[in-house]
């Protein structure tokens, strides 16, 4: 009934996401502000500081313009819970969405729908939702357990601020948010495999999307896994090995970054920072004293992003892989995109390009007005404008030494990186229509 009437309600579903979010974002600024949200002796961050850590944990990205230590442990509570609600939100928020589009489309559309929502029906709803709540809590107990059975055993905390900790860094590395209670994020961690390990197991896992997660525990065998699924698991392969792979060989010497470090902690470390830019946002070396073509590799894997439906941002790895299939079959000739024994619609290929210049343009836009406001280089401010749409949370360490109006940008470009790639395929699938007539075919010259 509840569905009923919220599909009844919105003519337009991307006004459900945008409402949600922006209350979720208004109410967490409100509790930032409290007096007692910060430490007793700190100054109070300001209001843009509020609405910016808001927008972050709710965005799931963790970009800050203060470090999380200022806040007492009532706004540390207050982030983490937008982090869940954020989190798992977008995952609630997106079934919604796809019930509009299918209560409007034919079967074919509705296919299509579900393809680039992981939309289901009515009927399956409150399934979808227990078995995210499940998952979730799942993956993000397994983690915290192991990481306060670490930090209870190795480190100086008392065990309950361990078991704070762990469960701290659980939420948010599940839900790809990236931040930390430490203020150097996780490089004091950085040769210590109980931390990055389990840390990269929960931000990959949350990545994958929640309908291959459901798929998953279904059992569902591989040779029964649906193209989706197949596209995504393969894309997400060849990224985690290339970003590892590709920070290992230019940062090996690099005396502020790897070069101190012995093989084994390179490794963990160039596997650590490889994996972090699909949207997660925690770091284990210097992120501002990479050189420049780390950054720029790091900076095509946030906005690749990592799968559909899932705790990430980016364009999202079924996106670039569409395209990447589009170009091939182009290369070869091939009148149709077969991928994995089935053929791609043309409209899957269309979605794609629309949604992946559409970023593109948003990705530069931002990077050069926030050039054009302050005296950092275009390799920064891209960097920095990139994370935040893709809520990932990295930065050279910018972000509080821009002027206001770049602060407020970016809390702009973290709302449209979260909401944009979910309403906007949404909204494409419901807007498609056929004409009872076409016009002439003529080819202009290309290239």
């Amino acid at each position: 009934m509840v569905v009923r009437r919220i599909i009844g309600a919105v003519h337009n579903p991307a006004q459900l996401v945008l409402a949600a979010f922006v209350m979720l974002i208004l109410v967490g600024t409100l509790l930032l502000r409290l007096p007692f949200a910060v430490d007793s002796g700190l100054r109070h961050p300001g209001l843009l500081d509020s609405l910016f850590w808001a927008t972050s944990a709710t965005t799931v990205t963790g970009l800050g313009t203060v470090d999380v230590s200022t806040f007492s442990l009532f706004g540390e509570l207050v982030l983490l819970a937008l982090i869940q609600l954020g989190g798992f939100g977008i995952m609630t928020i997106g079934s919604v969405l796809a019930l509009v589009a299918s209560r409007r489309l034919g079967l074919r559309q509705r296919m299509l729908a579900q393809a680039e929502i992981g939309a289901v029906d009515i009927g399956e709803l409150r399934y979808l939702i227990s078995a995210i709540a499940k998952i979730t809590l799942l993956v993000e107990s397994s983690i915290a357990l192991i990481l306060f059975i670490h930090l209870s055993t190795t480190g100086d905390d008392s065990l309950g601020r361990a078991a704070y900790s762990a469960i701290f860094h659980a939420v948010s590395a599940f839900n790809n948010a990236g931040i930390s209670l430490y203020s150097d994020s996780l490089t004091r961690f950085a040769g210590d495999p109980l931390v990055v390990f389990p840390i990269t197991a929960a931000f990959v896992i949350g990545g994958l999307g929640f309908p291959i997660l459901v798929e998953f525990r279904k059992r569902v065998p591989p040779r029964k896994w649906s193209l989706h699924t197949r596209i995504t698991l393969g894309a997400t392969v060849v990224l985690l090995i290339a970003g590892p792979l590709l920070v290992l060989v230019f940062e090996w010497t690099n005396v502020a970054t790897l070069g101190p470090m012995g093989v084994w902690d390179k490794l963990q470390a160039a596997w650590f920072q490889g994996v972090t830019p699909r949207t997660a946002g925690f770091n284990t070396i210097d992120i501002g004293a990479q050189r420049e073509p780390t950054l720029n590799i790091m900076t095509g894997l946030m906005f690749i992003g990592a799968g559909p439906a899932s705790t990430s941002g980016g364009i999202k790895v079924t996106t670039f892989a569409v395209l990447g299939f589009a170009m091939w079959s182009e290369v070869r000739g091939d009148n149709d995109i077969n991928v994995f024994n089935r053929r791609l619609p043309v409209q899957v290929v269309r979605q794609a390009m629309t949604v992946a210049l559409l970023s593109v343009g948003t990705v530069f836009a931002g990077a050069i007005a926030l050039t054009a406001m302050s005296s950092f280089s275009f390799t920064q401010t891209l960097f920095e404008a990139t994370s935040a749409f893709g809520t990932v949370g990295l930065s050279t360490g910018i972000t509080n030494s821009l002027p206001g109006a770049g602060q407020f940008l970016l809390v702009l470009i973290m709302l449209t990186g979260r909401i944009g790639p979910v309403t906007f395929v949404t909204a494409l699938a419901l807007r498609q229509r056929s004409r009872a007539y076409r016009f002439p075919e003529e080819r202009p010259i290309i290239g």
